[in-house]
């Protein structure tokens, strides 16, 4: 063997070597784009992937200022460890960051992560940035006081918002580079630990001012940059994607968009329609101001997409934006944050900010399975930042991760007063843990259902395999709500977990008739199914009585595998 050669065998000796000590050390290797938590696809279900395994974050969102001081944090992480959750969303304030330009504080940054990792907890960070609540107020007090330098939006009277103006071209380099700082920090201090598994960019964006008396007056940001903008061309970029995507457009955009011909240029009214206004708290579904609201999204998309694409570009784990919705109190732009990432706008969205990888609800309407349609359109994924706790929250964390294969569920607040000891949460999580190998393996393949009633609507019916099932709220006392998720393991075989439901089994082929087999209680252990007791009589519904299938009892979450079988 000539010495090139013997010295290039040498090197990948050592190179083989190298990798397998690596892989019988605990610590993690080298990062790269398939180490770090990414998002997949099984089937029709999107899933984070965090340390080379799917993950489903049973989580909850701290109050804004709980990570705002390194002592008022330290007590949270046990408490938040104890109530079942296995992830934290937390807050990151630019203000508290970089408090003088181009000096970077990161001593926060790192107590959270700190924490959160010695607490067994994954961590999603919200860049409080540019916008919190439609409102510029966790900027630093630098770019606070120069509102020449970094402008604010303007209301149609002219008057000033406490919100910087998407055209402000030096915030949103400001923010970029700040945005961009803080994720090359968390690469260096976390990519091996993946602690960190995702980012939110900016929270609740749009135009909004509550205080304004007139409808719709700052439904966009009316400085004269802004105006200028509205009455030009609509950006081809825009309209290239609209040409693109036309068959999966949202019905709004396609309708109005094609009641004006489909144009592809033009300005925002001469593509859209010129904007108006439906004073109809009955039909608060309806678009007003909607043009408007389309150029609001766009330029909110685009100034987000800078910093996110200079965010990604140090570290490229998953982020996303979430939304104020539009309610029936609050159904006009502008009242609540016009242009934010709404469904109406979302194909605008996506037009724009490419670096954004999906669009998330803060869900705290009745309207909670609208929402949740609204939010699956097109392919994006459910994730659901913010939400109501308690019994409400404890049944719809089941129907989410059920019906729509949602990544994470998380209560808003979920450090403080309201969440006790004896929260339902606690109990939901605890199984929904348990649960999570078989939940994650059925994701996006037509396998699981979502269960969700009420006293408005107490019963819910859909089809699994040969069955129709009718899902009903138990007739207990005090019983208001009640969630639950099925998974279908066989033929003739189901897994059903939640509490205060009775589950009816009925053959599609009315010719035969249909018995149960076997009702057995249990939980999972490592994704293992665990048989403890067997039910039958009273703790089931007999074919002979009732009908045939589950009783999920009313005082707590019983996870259930039921078999049927046929006889003649």
């Amino acid at each position: 063997m000539n010495s090139s050669r013997f010295f290039f065998s040498f090197c990948i000796g050592i190179f083989l070597f190298s990798c397998n000590q690596n892989a019988n050390t605990p610590s993690a290797p080298e990062t790269s784009v398939n180490q770090i938590p990414h998002l997949e696809k099984q089937g029709t279900a999107t899933r984070l992937v965090v340390e080379g395994k799917p993950f489903l974050m049973l989580a909850g969102e701290l109050h804004n200022s709980t990570a705002g001081g390194f002592d008022y944090m330290r007590p949270v992480w046990k408490r938040m460890a104890d109530k079942n959750l296995n992830s934290i969303i937390a807050t990151i304030s630019w203000e508290l960051m970089e408090p003088e330009e181009g000096k970077f504080d990161f001593a926060l940054v790192d107590s959270v992560i700190a924490g959160a990792r010695e607490a067994n907890l994954k961590l999603v960070f919200i860049w409080f940035g540019s916008w919190k609540n439609a409102g510029s107020i966790y900027i630093p007090e630098w770019i606070k006081k120069n509102y020449k330098k970094y402008p604010r939006a303007r209301d149609e009277k002219g008057k000033p918002l406490e919100i910087l103006s998407t055209f402000g071209e030096a915030a949103a380099v400001a923010d970029a580079n700040a945005f961009a700082a803080l994720m090359r920090h968390i690469k260096e201090v976390d990519s091996k630990y993946q602690t960190v598994v995702m980012i939110q960019v900016e929270n609740e964006m749009g135009v909004l001012d509550n205080m304004g008396t007139t409808a719709g007056n700052a439904r966009r940001d009316f400085s004269d940059v802004a105006n200028l903008a509205y009455n030009s061309n609509v950006p081809k970029e825009l309209i290239d994607y609209l040409i693109q995507h036309k068959q999966n457009l949202y019905p709004e955009l396609i309708k109005v968009w094609g009641a004006h011909g489909f144009k592809p240029s033009g300005s925002w009214e001469e593509v859209f329609g010129k904007s108006f206004f439906k004073p109809d708290r009955k039909d608060w579904k309806f678009y007003s101001f909607y043009t408007e609201e389309l150029f609001s999204a766009w330029n909110y998309a685009k100034y987000t997409e800078k910093v996110a694409a200079a965010g990604k570009k140090e570290y490229p784990i998953p982020m996303y934006v979430n939304a104020w919705l539009k309610q029936p109190f609050s159904f006009i732009p502008g009242k609540y944050p016009s242009g934010g990432p709404l469904p109406q706008v979302l194909d605008v969205w996506r037009a724009a900010a490419p670096s954004i990888d999906f669009i998330a609800p803060d869900i705290y309407t009745d309207e909670f399975k609208w929402v949740c349609d609204e939010y699956t359109r097109s392919g994006n994924p459910l994730f659901i930042p913010e939400t109501r706790g308690g019994e409400i929250g404890a049944a719809r964390a089941f129907y989410a991760f059920g019906q729509y294969d949602a990544s994470c569920f998380s209560p808003f607040g979920i450090d403080g007063a309201g969440y006790a000891e004896n929260d339902p949460l606690n109990e939901t999580y605890a199984v929904l843990q348990k649960m999570s190998p078989v939940i994650l393996q059925n994701q996006g393949k037509g396998t699981m259902k979502g269960i969700l009633v009420d006293t408005a609507s107490r019963s819910q019916q859909f089809e699994m395999g040969d069955y129709l099932i009718d899902a009903k709220l138990s007739g207990g006392k005090n019983i208001s709500v009640a969630g639950g998720l099925i998974i279908q393991t066989g033929p003739s075989e189901f897994i059903v977990a939640g509490k205060a439901l009775d589950i009816f089994f009925t053959l599609k082929d009315t010719s035969a008739r249909i018995g149960i087999l076997a009702v057995n209680e249990g939980s999972f252990e490592n994704g293992k199914w665990i048989a403890q007791r067997r039910l039958n009589g009273d703790e089931t519904h007999a074919s002979t009585w009732d009908g045939t299938g589950n009783k999920l009892p009313d005082d707590k979450v019983s996870i259930q595998k039921i078999t049927l079988y046929r006889y003649q």
